[in-house]
């Protein structure tokens, strides 16, 4: 049974800073894209930042320079580093991964969701 389970998130205010992590157990694919997507009330939800089977990473352009994504292996761990936060940066952050396909932004494609965490940014 694949477990995806976000934590990190919390409040700060723009221009702080907050490490997302995410724990996965159970993902027995040999490879997968990893993700992390976000949503904000009443907004369809977003990818953020994605990485690929061959350790790639993709970035959305409003985040792109500001967060990044990486993953521990050892620990089974998919991390989100978010620098110069936005109030636009508030949302449930949740973290995916797709076993089946290469790598898209598509929500639909990723077959496992952690519950998400929130983030939010005051000014």
């Amino acid at each position: 049974q694949v477990q995806m389970v976000e934590s990190g998130g919390g409040s700060v205010q723009a221009g702080g800073s907050l490490r997302l992590s995410c724990a996965a157990s159970g993902l027995t694919a040999s490879s997968y894209c990893l993700g992390w997507f976000r949503q904000a009330p009443g907004k369809e939800r977003e990818g953020v930042a994605l990485l690929d089977r061959v350790g790639r990473t993709m970035y959305a352009n409003s985040v792109k320079g500001r967060f990044t994504i990486s993953k521990d292996n050892a620990k089974s761990t998919l991390y989100l580093e978010m620098n110069d936060l936005k109030p636009e940066d508030t949302a449930m952050y949740y973290c995916a991964a797709d076993t089946l396909h290469w790598c898209s932004w598509s929500p639909p494609n990723f077959g496992y969701w952690g519950q998400g965490t929130q983030v939010t940014v005051s000014s």
